[in-house]
């Protein structure tokens, strides 16, 4: 399997602009630029990378998630998961920081206990996790009863 993106950038890094593209329509000359990455925190100009990133984290490890869940025997109701990158800077170069994943999980008839486990073992296996893995990654995982 292979998955792909693309990039345009026009410009200066600091003046310029670009567009992501995605082969499945999900991103259509999507706008991204320096501004929109560091002075638009809502997203509202158009998006940034680490804002991507994020998304796909949260997505790779619900799936992650709802499928360790299923072959233990306790198929999830609802996975609401948030990944939120903290991005800091050393001098003119930014880097992650640490990456926490906010999980609210509706799971009927599971005991606190398995459901950490389980929630554990896919954010150690989700294969965004795993490729991120030179950032601390921390779990919040929350059970509704």
């Amino acid at each position: 399997m292979r998955r792909s993106g693309k990039a345009v950038w026009n410009g200066t890094g600091l003046e310029g602009s670009g567009k992501l593209e995605t082969p499945s329509g999900a991103l259509k000359d999507q706008p991204y630029s320096t501004k929109m990455r560091f002075n638009s925190e809502d997203g509202r100009a158009g998006t940034n990378p680490e804002e991507l990133i994020a998304a796909a984290h949260a997505g790779c490890f619900a799936m992650a998630l709802s499928f360790q869940l299923t072959g233990a025997g306790f198929p999830p109701a609802e996975l609401a998961v948030e990944s939120v990158i903290t991005m800091e800077q050393k001098g003119v170069d930014w880097s992650f920081a640490g990456i926490v994943l906010h999980l609210n999980a509706n799971v009927p008839g599971i005991e606190s206990a398995k459901f950490h486990e389980l929630a554990n073992a896919a954010k150690a296996g989700c294969p965004v996790s795993k490729a991120l893995s030179a950032v601390p990654i921390t779990l919040d995982a929350t059970l509704q009863a």
